[in-house]
């Protein structure tokens, strides 16, 4: 049977590596959402959406589905996990957006949203782990059809990537209209309070975490980062008051799956990166970490 074929597998990335300790954490969303304003300002990569996918008609459904492919590539046996990276390319194929130009730049602002949003909300990374995270998700851009040797593999080499793109981003019509859509998304009149209450906060905060260049790009002051790293800690520890065995309920239950088939010592916990940070780095040190927007704060050590 396929359960226990999988039966201690530890997929992709196992229970020893930095995406399993981070992809767990609830501020997951809020940097999924960033990503989704970052990526908009790549104007092939965002019309390549807007045109071949149903990303207005049925929003919220391709938001879970993203996510249900990043908890399976993250937390998943191994087979599943190819499996989903397999359906990811025919689409793309399909759709005709599988030039690799646009899969990188894709793939760099997920990964830089996912680690500048958790780490300026005060999960615990040191700068070698913020490294060892991005050279990890090498793993996932080939999963969606890239050459890991053509993709960043540290922050230096992320922040020279941006650099170089920089001269191909606006926010045009597409951007704008994403941006609009994210701000207010329709929703049933029954769940107007809940969006204004819940989501507007939520969309607000992703898009305040956006580098200053990005906000240039959609025309709106950029707010100081510092405050907008005050806000996202308190958010950040909000969150993580609830328990996680009551997040990780949540359909479809990734993590919990992960820990089944693996033991609850795979269980992902900040902690355990504070550990190993603390025997690297030695006794008293701590390390200096820059957020990608000239923030700077102290990571435990």
């Amino acid at each position: 049977m396929k359960g226990e074929a999988d039966h201690g597998d530890p997929g992709l990335f196992g229970p020893e590596s930095v995406t399993w300790q981070m992809h767990g954490d609830p501020m997951m969303w809020i940097a999924g959402v960033r990503a989704l304003y970052l990526q908009a300002l790549h104007p092939r990569a965002v019309r390549g959406v807007m045109t071949n996918s149903d990303f207005r008609q049925d929003a919220w459904g391709r938001l879970l589905r993203t996510a249900d492919y990043v908890g399976t590539i993250s937390y998943g046996a191994t087979a599943a996990a190819e499996r989903a990276g397999s359906r990811v390319r025919r689409i793309h194929r399909l759709l005709g957006v599988d030039d690799p130009h646009l899969l990188l730049w894709v793939h760099c602002a997920e990964v830089d949203s996912y680690l500048d949003v958790l780490r300026r909300s005060g999960f615990p990374l040191s700068g070698a782990q913020a490294d060892r995270y991005i050279a990890e998700h090498r793993t996932s851009a080939r999963l969606v059809g890239l050459d890991p040797a053509a993709v960043p593999s540290d922050r230096a080499a992320l922040a020279d990537y941006f650099a170089a793109i920089r001269p191909e981003l606006e926010a045009g019509a597409d951007a704008r209209a994403v941006d609009g859509f994210l701000r207010r998304p329709p929703v049933p009149a029954v769940l107007v309070p809940a969006r204004e209450l819940v989501w507007r906060p939520v969309a607000g905060l992703a898009y305040d975490s956006l580098p200053p260049y990005a906000h240039g790009l959609y025309g709106r002051p950029a707010p100081p980062p510092a405050r907008v790293t005050l806000r996202l800690a308190a958010a950040g520890a909000a969150l993580r008051c609830v328990p996680p065995r009551v997040r990780w309920q949540l359909p479809p239950g990734h993590i919990l799956k992960a820990m089944a088939r693996l033991g609850p010592g795979s269980r992902p916990a900040p902690c355990k990166l504070r550990r190993r940070a603390a025997i690297l780095d030695g006794p008293g040190r701590a390390q200096r970490s820059d957020g990608g927007d000239g923030t700077r704060w102290r990571t435990p050590g």
